[in-house]
């Protein structure tokens, strides 16, 4: 069961959930993700790494997952604009070139954003083959 106060369980769950499609082919939950959001592995593994240990800077995202800064940039670009993930400025920058942190979505929040936004999904499709008949 997806549990929303533990970050570890709930993303390895959803990462691993399948479900069973009307051809009888079974499919995983997280490549509908990474279809509907439009994420890279990388995109996902940097979610997945932010959810897991809480609050990073690029460079510090750079070393655990071993990417380049360029990817990691490229990667919280993309989770920022979709609202998964909140850039704020890091309170020890001192001077010159702000230094920024990311801070993941909570787990219960991007569940329920990935949950309504997957039955609007379903609605427009619904919509679209109504309309061809």
């Amino acid at each position: 069961m997806l549990s929303t106060g533990d970050y570890h369980v709930g993303l390895e769950e959803l990462q691993n959930v399948r479900v069973r499609l009307p051809s009888g082919r079974e499919a995983r939950v997280a490549d509908a993700i990474s279809f509907c959001y439009d994420l890279s592995d990388t995109d996902i593994s940097v979610l997945k790494e932010l959810l897991q240990q809480g609050i990073k800077s690029e460079d510090e995202l750079a070393e655990a997952l071993k990417l380049s800064k360029a990817s990691i940039n490229r990667s919280v670009n993309k989770l920022t604009s979709l609202g998964f993930v909140e850039r704020v400025k890091d309170p020890n920058s001192k001077g010159g070139r702000p230094r920024y942190l990311y801070k993941p979505m909570p787990m219960e929040q991007l569940l329920e954003r990935m949950r309504r936004d997957f039955s609007y999904c379903a609605e427009i499709f619904s919509k679209a083959i109504i309309s061809l008949t």
